[in-house]
């Protein structure tokens, strides 16, 4: 079973030491074709992207005829029911979706919507199961999935605290590793509604790995939450905002994603080597030779000389002295007679000590 344990992919392995899962979400964005979701796997992948989410729904198990549409989005579709049945994967479709992931070095997730899709999933294997915003509540999926000992990520778009309370207790009573995202239901969400002053509180309250569910349709919320220290990023992806399907308009291209993925690395790479000011100072001392500035001779000036502030300028390179000094240096002799421009230093200047 391809990564079935917590420790098969260095992604996860990583989780909670500086580095952020990002998972490109799929969703039903491949519409039920079989191909179209390949070519998620590759896209994703080619964009740097740690994991490869889809859905696993199963229509029979999930959902009854009546189930309503959230947005009447389908022309072929009288239901959301029959929509669920048109884009089903048999579990053999599943293993090749796996098995591709497995070849192209990224994880397979999928989230499960029955106790069913569970039974199917661990079949497969997958290093953790994520858990919907709507199936936060689910205790009997919940449970199903705590059985097979694998770590949890609850997501948590349409839960006040008290049910996210709930279901993060019933994790850690069963002592699985836990992940909490920050997610807003809303499709795109704006900037407003993100929520990223829930991560830190998030760590706070529960522990374990806490993330963003991104719906915002840019990369700014994932860079935000990445500056935070999250331990996990979701985003949703589409091949274009041309294509079919109800979370395109939340999605972020393929380009745009490798750009997200290039920018939270880049954020690490930051958060992971703070600067010790003084010592960035003494590596640039030949730099700062360069841009600062010296006290030079505004004229030529015979030895004995005594200075006047007019026989001085401040001008580059700082190899001499410090314009700083310019009070001390006023009313002392040259020692010895100099050019204009000539820049001035210790051994020019009568009874001048070495600051």
């Amino acid at each position: 079973m391809p990564y079935s344990r917590t420790t098969d992919h260095p992604s996860i392995a990583q989780l909670g030491h500086g580095r952020c899962l990002i998972m490109g979400d799929v969703a039903l964005t491949h519409d039920g074709s079989l191909g179209l979701a390949h070519a998620f796997v590759d896209a994703i992948a080619d964009a740097g992207a740690d994991a490869v989410k889809f859905q696993t729904h199963i229509a029979s198990a999930e959902s009854t005829p009546s189930e309503p549409f959230r947005v009447a989005f389908s022309r072929q579709d009288r239901s959301r029911y029959e929509y669920w049945k048109r884009t089903e994967f048999g579990e053999d479709e599943w293993r090749g979706l796996a098995s591709h992931c497995l070849e192209r070095n990224v994880l397979f997730v999928s989230t499960p919507f029955s106790v069913e899709a569970i039974d199917l999933l661990e079949r497969i294997g997958q290093p953790f199961w994520k858990i919907a915003s709507g199936e936060t509540s689910n205790v009997h999926l919940l449970e199903r999935a705590l059985r097979t000992g694998i770590p949890v990520v609850l997501s948590t778009g349409m839960s006040p605290l008290a049910e996210i309370d709930a279901a993060v207790a019933r994790v850690k009573s069963r002592g699985v590793p836990l992940g909490v995202l920050q997610c807003t239901t809303v499709y795109p969400c704006p900037p407003e509604q993100v929520g990223l002053n829930l991560i830190p509180h998030y760590r706070e309250r529960y522990g374990g790995w806490v993330g963003l569910s991104d719906h915002s349709a840019t990369i700014y919320a994932g860079l935000a939450a990445a500056a935070m220290g999250i331990d996990l990023l979701e985003v949703h992806v589409a091949l274009s905002r041309e294509m079919f399907g109800p979370d395109v308009v939340a999605s972020l291209t393929p380009a745009e994603l490798r750009q997200l993925v290039d920018g939270v690395r880049f954020i690490e790479r930051m958060r992971a080597n703070p600067v010790d000011k003084d010592a960035a100072a003494r590596e640039k001392a030949p730099l700062r030779q360069i841009f600062t500035r010296s006290l030079v001779a505004s004229t030529a000036l015979p030895a004995g000389t005594r200075l006047a502030r007019e026989h001085l300028a401040i001008k580059k390179p700082g190899t001499g002295l410090s314009p700083e000094r310019l009070e001390e240096v006023v009313g002392r002799r040259l020692t010895r007679a100099v050019e204009a421009d000539h820049v001035l230093r210790v051994e020019d200047i009568e009874g001048l000590a070495e600051s």
